[in-house]
């Protein structure tokens, strides 16, 4: 039986810029763009959250519930740092790990404690050493399935530990918001909502005919089987599991696809510099589009041999947009470009297509 874990920094952004700026750890914080032009925001402290702000909201909504908050800027290359940090902490207790992000991964406790029931001192443990090494908090989720695990670490939010145990997997994720189980979007909810499938549970309970009314073919049997407790997923701890990425919102809509062209491959630019000094190549590219209503599309490519040129980096990327753009036409107040499946297996070949 799977041991795991998910561990989420708590605010991760915020926290730092706390921990470096110590002056803002009692005023509302928001990391993101500017409030006078188009930013988003990245995250914000608690302190900022009880305004209602969250990840991904306009920073001009932002500052239209706090006009008090504080904003600053994304500093990622400090967050690597701190991240790098927290993750060498963690591998002192719990050595076999899958990075999901510089904030999150999952865990696997199995390889420490022979029996469940041994979980919790060993998430106690990585969450002291967490905030032992980078004065960092952290959450954690344990059971025994990734999904479950995801959902779990959320629960007690900033810094607590919640520990599902086998046989209550269903019976924790039934009451909760359908859109609180990972994969349930925006659409997918809307959709369930209205045939009044508001909670987990009910997704769960759902037989083969109503599921195929709403939720038809592959994914719609994956996430049922997700809000039973499912998830048969194993840890991928290979470096797959890593992605760098940057984004960019203009100050107006843009649906001049030369410009669009322009700035994907400048940001090509800065992910082939950060892969050449890291000594990674990456085998996905992914493209990011973000409309003028905030929705989003992303568009990706796997490579057959792994690439870190950032005329390669930037010829895939525009491909991939111009996908986007042909599946929804519209402007675009953000695109972002991405790179996954890295390693440190240096480009060799580079005869893959979109």
């Amino acid at each position: 039986m799977p041991v795991l874990a998910h561990l989420d920094l708590d605010a991760f952004f915020a926290a730092v810029e706390e921990l470096e700026q110590p002056q803002l750890r009692d005023v509302p914080l928001v990391v993101g763009g500017d409030p006078q032009g188009r930013g988003v925001v990245a995250t914000a402290n608690y302190a900022a959250r009880r305004f209602g702000i969250r990840s991904a909201m306009s920073a001009a909504e932002a500052l239209r519930r706090c006009p008090e908050a504080v904003f600053v800027r994304p500093r990622h290359a400090v967050y690597r740092q701190y991240s790098q940090a927290v993750w060498a902490a963690v591998t002192e207790v719990v050595q076999r790990v899958e990075r999901t992000g510089l904030d999150e991964g999952y865990l696997d406790l199995g390889g420490v404690v022979a029996r469940f029931e041994d979980a919790r001192p060993v998430a106690e443990a990585v969450r002291t050493a967490v905030r032992a090494s980078t004065s960092l908090s952290c959450s954690l989720g344990v059971s025994t399935s990734k999904v479950v695990c995801k959902v779990a670490s959320d629960r007690r939010k900033p810094g607590g530990i919640t520990v599902v145990p086998p046989g209550h997997e269903a019976r924790f994720l039934a009451p909760l918001r359908v859109r609180s189980l990972p994969g349930v979007g925006p659409r997918a909810e809307e959709r369930l909502v209205a045939a009044g499938v508001a909670t987990v549970g009910g997704l769960a309970a759902l037989d083969d005919a109503q599921l195929q009314a709403l939720l038809p073919g592959a994914v719609g049997r994956l996430l049922r089987d997700r809000a039973c407790g499912i998830d048969p997923r194993d840890l991928e701890t290979e470096a797959e599991a890593v992605s760098i990425s940057t984004e960019e919102t203009f100050a107006r809509d843009v649906s001049d696809r030369a410009v669009l062209h322009a700035e994907l491959r400048r940001m090509a630019g800065e992910l082939s510099d950060r892969l050449t000094r890291a000594g990674l190549s990456a085998r996905t590219v992914t493209a990011k589009l973000r409309y003028a209503d905030f929705s989003i599309r992303s568009r990706s490519t796997t490579l057959t041999a792994p690439v870190d040129e950032a005329e390669r980096i930037g010829e895939l990327a525009c491909r991939l947009l111009d996908r986007g753009l042909r599946d929804r036409p519209g402007a675009l107040r953000l695109v972002g470009v991405g790179v996954a499946g890295l390693s440190d297996y240096r480009q060799l070949t580079l005869d893959d297509a979109v």
